[in-house]
């Protein structure tokens, strides 16, 4: 769908009280949009990639209690948390997007495809933990929250990462994937200091941005960095709404963010998109103000990786 059309649609739906607003949009998206054929396998590699993440920098993922921003409809990445040997997993949302309808069609898709699903995890799969949850899914009275027992995951919706109200130094993993890029700031500010609370000592913050243009994922014609062209008050006209927010945050920007929340910046991994880059070197996207002292490798970065830890404990 063209770009400008499909925000159109998204501000008049989001404008709409929040329960009809919902059902619309997942409607919408059901029929017409991501969701009409459900693939559990990005947001299961969304948990292998945090993992690896987190085993590269020399810690023990397993037996661990980890901490999920940003649920969303399916609870896979915490799930995949889950096979790989995590204790226990809270994950929570702002908004009560989970669906069990859209679950089950996942453990279907993940019993179905099996082998596919094992080559995915390779030797971070607990067999026997597999072996649970496809008895689960042949179950013929499947409910969500028989899943979510089994997987010792902890669904927070509608919830606050800024105030959890879980006890200080009880978990050892904060993770998102591709959630951060929708949050204003200083709510990221605000989370931020909170995880720096509940945190333990020994734990880290693991965290993947995407920084492009979401527009871009379903209009091919436009790029990765298109929203760069706008000023902030244009783009709030075509974005600035429950469903399609960006900060358009860059990574240095994120990496600034980080620090000045009392952290320390133990890794990241930008990736540069080239096509953005040459858009960028010839000249043939006007880059709004806002964005205008930034080096073109930074505006053309479109996701990284930020694995952080409080600043005081990266010291020990």
């Amino acid at each position: 769908m063209y770009w400008k059309a499909k925000a159109t649609l998204q501000n008049a739906v989001s404008r709409l009280p929040s329960e009809s607003s919902y059902a619309a949009y997942y409607w919408l998206q059901r029929h017409f949009g991501g969701l009409r054929n459900i693939d559990p396998m990005a947001r299961l590699r969304a948990g292998v990639e945090t993992w690896r993440q987190i085993e590269k920098l020399g810690r023990e993922p397993a037996d661990k209690i980890f901490f999920e921003v940003g649920t969303g409809r399916v609870p896979m990445t915490p799930l995949a948390y889950w096979l790989m040997g995590a204790k226990t997993v809270i994950t929570i949302d702002l908004n009560p997007y989970l669906k069990a309808e859209l679950t089950r069609e996942c453990l279907q898709y993940i019993a179905d495809h099996a082998e596919e699903t094992q080559a995915l995890f390779g030797a971070l799969l607990n067999s026997k933990r597999f072996d649970a949850l496809l008895y689960l899914q042949r179950q013929d009275d499947f409910r969500l929250q028989n899943l979510l027992d089994l997987c010792q995951i902890k669904y927070i919706a509608p919830g606050d990462a800024a105030r959890t109200g879980l006890n200080q130094a009880s978990i050892d993993f904060h993770t998102s994937f591709n959630v951060f890029e929708h949050i204003p700031g200083h709510v990221l500010l605000a989370i931020l200091a909170e995880g720096n609370r509940i945190i333990s000592d020994s734990g880290m913050f693991v965290h993947r941005v995407d920084y492009s243009d979401h527009f871009s994922h379903s209009d091919m014609r436009i790029s990765p960095i298109n929203f760069l062209q706008y000023s902030d008050a244009r783009w709030d006209r075509y974005a600035g709404n429950r469903y399609m927010y960006m900060n358009r945050l860059r990574h240095d920007d994120f990496l600034a963010l980080f620090e000045s929340a009392g952290q320390s910046i133990l890794a990241t991994e930008p990736m540069v998109d080239v096509a953005s880059l040459e858009l960028l070197r010839r000249g043939k996207l006007n880059i709004d103000p806002r964005f205008g002292a930034k080096a073109v490798e930074v505006l053309a970065t479109t996701d990284s990786w930020i694995i952080s830890a409080k600043a005081e404990a990266a010291l020990d």
